[in-house]
């Protein structure tokens, strides 16, 4: 996710689905225009992704790559900023002409096999043109739902608090594995008092970090078909957040609005910020001080609620060349030189030999990398949690109500209340 990328990825987390609240696929479509061939037997394959211009130069000198090896196999690329990706996808897919391999995310997994749009791949497996083996962490089983693969997994990566280490440490502030919210919030207090600035940029509205929260207390975000909290639970939730903008411990929200994209870490009104591990490079890119990881805090010391999340690359089920896309997000996922291109851009690789084959120079890599490690090391590492049809929309919502809320546009009582019912909308409908 380094430099422009990162901006791609970081708006996964704080808005994704939002260009799809409006729009539906629909349930039958004409046969799948999909990749051409030619009489000399060589295929052509569509393969579209979200990033920017850093991203799509490192994808192309892979494609170059992977044509290389398979010198029948041509592959056709686009590349949109995220918002617009999903928007020209939605119209692929209603018209029935997806692009043949696409970047995706666990968020749309369910979203898209509802309509028919993914292809299981692992028949292809079975026939020996994907490899499933290798992978880090379990996360072989990222892109599975209902016993499909859907998504095979290209880059990790995993919640943490991103800090500005002069700030913490100016402030006394020493954050560890298995700190609690209590030792969270007394950093923050720190931060506040002896710094002279918010400790945190406003984590209400990140949807993920409340899934760990959940987590650590016997629930979770999302079950299989809908919520897994209740109203009284955000209330809490939001409810603190409400009380922590007005004491300043968190950041004013008008001013963190008013200097987006860049983030209220780099921007100097925070000292933290929950988010993505691997956005620490962004911030590194945008600011002035030294950036570092640290851990999630717990409600009981030891349990996180952490899982590894991760971009993955899935396939139409229309494709006219299926065992093509399997050869060819088998390449992307497994090929050693692919990794030294691609560095962490997209997440730490998922496979061993990709995480070998690549070992960061800079530190801002090496901390990255040096953070999942502990993750694995401390063993807080859990599934994901299921994400079901109409997740996405859910998202959206709950990053724009909680930022309506803390711009005091709504009250709690009122965002909550709004919440839900936008949710029972899109997980119902």
């Amino acid at each position: 996710m380094q430099q422009v990328g990162n901006v791609e990825r970081r708006t996964i987390l704080k808005a994704a689905g939002a260009s799809l609240a409006a729009a539906g696929l629909g349930a039958t479509a004409t046969a799948c225009e999909g990749g051409s061939g030619s009489g000399d037997g060589t295929v052509t394959i569509r393969y579209s992704w979200w990033g920017a211009e850093d991203r799509a130069e490192r994808i192309n000198k892979t494609i170059a790559l992977f044509e290389k090896k398979y010198p029948k196999i041509k592959v056709k690329t686009d590349f949109q900023q995220y918002a617009d990706f999903w928007k020209k996808f939605n119209t692929q897919a209603s018209g029935g002409n997806p692009p043949d391999v696409f970047q995706n995310a666990i968020g749309f997994l369910r979203k898209y096999d509802a309509k028919n749009v993914l292809l299981d791949l692992g028949d292809q497996v079975e026939a020996g043109n994907l490899s499933m083996d290798g992978f880090r962490a379990g996360l072989e089983k990222f892109g599975e739902v209902d016993g499909k693969l859907l998504g095979v997994p290209v880059g990790s990566n995993s919640m943490a608090l991103v800090i500005d280490k002069p700030v913490w440490t100016r402030a006394g502030a020493s954050p560890e594995q298995g700190w609690t919210w209590d030792d969270f919030d007394a950093a923050m207090t720190r931060i506040r008092d002896r710094a002279g600035r918010a400790g945190d940029s406003g984590m209400y509205g990140v949807m993920y970090l409340y899934d760990l929260y959940l987590r650590q207390n016997g629930k979770a975000f999302f079950t299989e078909d809908g919520l897994g909290f209740t109203e009284a639970d955000l209330t809490r939730w939001w409810t603190k957040a409400e009380k922590g903008v007005r004491t300043g411990l968190v950041a004013d929200a008008k001013k963190v609005v008013q200097i987006k994209p860049k983030s209220a870490v780099a921007g100097e009104l925070a000292a933290a910020e929950f988010t993505w591990d691997n956005f620490v490079v962004r911030y590194t890119s945008e600011g002035t001080s030294e950036y570092g990881l640290a851990p999630i805090p717990t409600t009981d010391g030891k349990k996180t609620g952490q899982y590894l999340g991760s971009l993955m690359l899935s396939a139409a089920k229309r494709t006219r060349h299926p065992k093509e896309v399997a050869q060819f997000i088998d390449f992307m996922v497994h090929d050693p030189e692919v990794a030294k291109i691609m560095g962490y851009d997209r997440g730490v690789p998922t496979t061993q030999v990709q995480y070998d084959a690549y070992r960061p120079t800079g530190e801002v890599d090496k901390s990255i990398a040096a953070y999942e490690e502990s993750l694995v090391k401390a063993g807080v590492l859990e599934t994901i949690t299921p994400h079901p049809d109409g997740a996405d929309i859910c998202e959206a919502a709950f990053l724009r109500i909680a930022e309506e809320m803390s711009l005091g546009k709504r009250s709690v009582d009122e965002a909550v209340e709004q919440f839900f019912t936008e949710s029972k909308t899109a997980l119902t409908g």
